[in-house]
């Protein structure tokens, strides 16, 4: 139980006690902390349903909680508004409970789930661009936030490894190098285990034949009819396939690696295509298709709409199927293979229409439910300009060259401001990293899931202000100044003891970690926990500077401060592996 659901029951509780329903009891943190710790403004709406005045009201709850000892001050004010304070050995004791618990307070679901997250998305052939990053953050960061609250989660990269595009890549190829025997129909193998191309080949022929294939119908329909060969299973197409998944992979893997994004499954669109034929059939003999110029549809559209919803088109008119048919075999494939609870999508808001038409389907055939299929939408990372970040020739920045970019910025920061100095290369070189992923990241998830952010990389990279260098700086002294401690012989960490208010403000921050977790799972919302992590590293900033540590003469106060620091450098540790962010041991 988070602090603020044991407030709201011991408040709810007094509520009860004056007949009034205790979902009145609600607390929260206060908006006014100048004034008090926490807040109940429950008494103005219960005053409707009690037919009392609602300052009546807070004052007769209040008058049941001075009866409680936790409270060091209850008072009313304006129409009901009642503010709370907590005493100071109420917060040690709580927080020295905290310090013992391996999940630092943290909030745990009542039941736990197995969950699968699709939030990768790239496709063969074609190399990761900044339209990639938001989803692979953002669901890195949900990934390790449903398994600290006991989910079990599965993450599928979900690869885009099928339809056209391969079969242009194998015409294209097959006009440079006929020769290859994976174009000879009478060869019967074994194929060659060595691939025959490399990534940057497939790199130079994706966007060659695909501009080929604009250009000439003939080329376009050779790209087609090798499409409708490798899907036939034509052996030598199969295994040039699968080296074009090989190579690829290597390169998809060393990318997201150095984002500290990882997947547990590496399945693709081509793993759901065997099933959309006994698919197709279950949704034909429920009445859900239709044809429609030629083409077969299925209706999702509702009565109660507020908008327009079309038809999802199972299959066009020549036969060929769409996105929506893939995704809704690939839930059938996620049933069969994971059973799973409930499936999270993570990818751009823009794909909300795409991905209402494939839940409305899966609910209607009876595949999954749609209330447990959730779209977990993004907002887009934008240049100066306001739009989609673009390179300067128009075009989309590839990952690799905006990982590159930031550790280089990362590097000059740390020049620039004289951290890191002295050090090996080896280990500047890793600070560097470090620093730049938890500047890109940190500005990503600290902003709104479902908004638009600029991009600002001088912004990010500072190591004041609300940046990822500034939380990294800010654990790392916490484990510096425990470190001083052990160097100096300063004694050991012992039970907390709230002397001055830095202490009593750090004691409320680090307890309302639970509180961050909690809302954080249940929004989706990563940047909740940014949020945390932010408060948690101000308010130990002004904790650090009003309160000696290492040096304090009491004996008993220096101890408790060392466990101040402990506990706020291993919350902090936890709130950045949350957010995928791993810290040096020394900046």
């Amino acid at each position: 139980m988070t602090l603020i659901e044991e407030l709201s029951a011991i408040v709810g509780a007094a509520f009860a006690s004056e007949g009034i329903e205790s979902t009145y009891g609600e607390v929260r943190s206060s908006d006014r902390p100048d004034l008090a710790q926490f807040q109940c403004n429950g008494a103005l709406a219960a005053s409707r349903v009690a037919k009392r005045n609602p300052r009546d009201i807070g004052d007769a709850v209040a008058r049941r909680l001075h009866e409680n000892d936790l409270f060091l001050k209850v008072s009313v004010a304006g129409p009901g508004f009642i503010n709370l304070d907590l005493t100071d050995a109420f917060l040690s004791e709580r927080l020295n409970c905290l310090v013992g618990d391996t999940h630092h307070g943290g909030w745990s679901k009542p039941e736990a789930e197995r969950i699968v997250i699709d939030y990768g998305g790239p496709n063969v052939a074609k190399p990761l661009h900044v339209g990639h990053l938001r989803a692979a953050i953002i669901g890195e960061c949900l990934k390790r936030l449903f398994r600290f609250v006991g989910d079990e989660v599965v993450g599928d990269v979900h690869l885009g490894d099928w339809g056209l595009p391969m079969g242009q890549l194998i015409s294209e190829l097959r006009r440079e190098r006929p020769d290859l025997v994976y174009f000879d129909a009478s060869f019967e193998g074994p194929y060659p285990q060595d691939s025959v191309v490399t990534l940057e080949d497939l790199e130079r022929l994706y966007p060659k034949a695909s501009a080929a294939c604009k250009a000439d119908p003939e080329r376009a329909d050779e790209a087609r009819r090798a499409t409708a060969e490798l899907q036939e299973g034509r052996p030598g197409y199969r295994a040039l396939w699968q080296r074009f998944i090989e190579v690829s992979r290597v390169a998809i893997e060393h990318e997201y690696a150095d984002l500290g994004v990882t997947f547990d499954l590496w399945k693709g669109e081509s793993d759901a295509d065997p099933l959309i034929p006994e698919m197709a059939d279950g949704l034909r003999e429920k009445g859900l298709t239709v044809k429609s110029d030629g083409a077969e549809i299925v209706r999702v559209a509702r009565e109660d709409d507020k908008k327009e919803i079309p038809p999802l088109i199972l299959f066009k008119r020549d036969g060929s199927v769409l996105y929506g048919t893939t995704d809704l075999a690939t839930i059938v494939d996620r049933v069969r293979s994971n059973a799973p609870g409930r499936i999270l999508y993570v990818v751009d808001q823009r794909q909300a229409l795409h991905f209402e038409q494939v839940f409305r389907v899966a609910d209607m055939a009876g595949i999954f439910s749609a209330d447990r299929l959730e779209h977990i939408g993004f907002g887009t990372m934008n240049g100066k300009d306001g739009k989609p970040f673009k390179t300067r020739e128009g075009g989309a920045l590839r990952l690799r060259d905006l990982i590159d970019l930031v550790n280089k910025r990362a590097r000059e920061r740390l020049e620039e401001s004289g951290l890191a100095k002295g050090y090996g290369p080896g280990e500047t070189a890793d600070v560097a990293h470090k620093v730049g992923i938890a500047a890109l990241k940190f500005a990503d998830l600290s902003n709104l899931r479902t908004t638009d952010y600029i991009f600002d990389l001088d912004r990010f990279m500072a190591f004041e202000g609300k940046t990822g260098p500034y939380l990294l700086y800010a654990c790392v002294r916490a484990r510096s100044v425990l470190k001083k401690a052990e160097t100096a012989g300063a004694g050991t960490a012992g039970p907390i003891r709230i002397n001055q208010s830095e202490e009593r403000d750090l004691a409320l921050t680090l307890l309302a970690f639970a509180e961050a977790v909690r809302d954080a799972y249940e929004r989706r919302q990563p940047h909740i926990i940014s949020d945390h992590a932010f408060s948690l590293a101000q308010t130990f900033s002004k904790f650090y500077a009003a309160c000696r540590i290492t040096d304090e003469a009491d004996p008993l106060v220096r101890a408790s401060r060392l466990t101040f620091t402990g506990t706020v450098a291993r919350q902090l540790e936890t709130a950045l592996s949350l957010l995928g962010i791993d810290i040096p041991v020394r900046m």
